[in-house]
């Protein structure tokens, strides 16, 4: 089992903060770069990554592939693409994955991939896994649920991320 060489967890209370910390992660990404997102439906999967489409520059509006598995964005900006892969109709493991190319696109884009656990860790060594959780609870005296509230674990897993601060993101 892999071991995380640095990790951090951050509060998230809303969309907009989850897309503006899409915009900060985006900061430290470069081609070449697997990034993983776990967490259940309607967690912010997609809302993070619109922010790292955001702060890449990229072209075109990041919304779900869910029902065309990969979307190719191409950066506006002399950056890397960004490749923003909804793996969760995909039953198989990189068998299944292997028919999207993701290798050939690795080396050059910045490569999302939600629900991709058990599928795409063969890719490279080097990964900066992220896990949204849902945060359960009431907010304060007014007895309402915490529906946007999030917690968001960054994982970097691999030399790569090694040095990174996550934290800082």
């Amino acid at each position: 089992m892999d071991t995380p060489h640095t990790q951090a967890t951050l509060e998230v209370d809303s969309p907009e903060r989850m897309q503006e910390l899409g915009r900060r992660l985006a900061g430290l990404l470069r081609p070449g770069d697997l990034v993983m997102l776990t967490g259940e439906l309607g967690a912010g999967k997609t809302t993070l990554t619109r922010g790292l489409g955001e702060g890449l520059g990229v072209r075109g509006a990041v919304t779900s592939p869910t029902f065309v598995i990969a979307r190719v964005h191409p950066s506006l900006v002399g950056g890397p693409a960004l490749v923003h892969v909804d793996a969760y109709r995909l039953g198989g493991g990189l068998d299944e994955m292997e028919d999207l190319d993701l290798d050939v696109s690795l080396p050059d884009s910045v490569v999302v991939v939600e629900w991709g656990d058990g599928k795409v860790e063969e890719l490279t060594d080097d990964r900066l896994h992220v896990l949204i959780h849902r945060v359960v609870g009431t907010a304060g005296d007014t007895g309402d649920a915490v529906d946007d509230r999030r917690t968001v674990v960054l994982n970097g897993i691999g030399a790569r991320w090694a040095a990174e601060d996550l934290a800082l993101a």
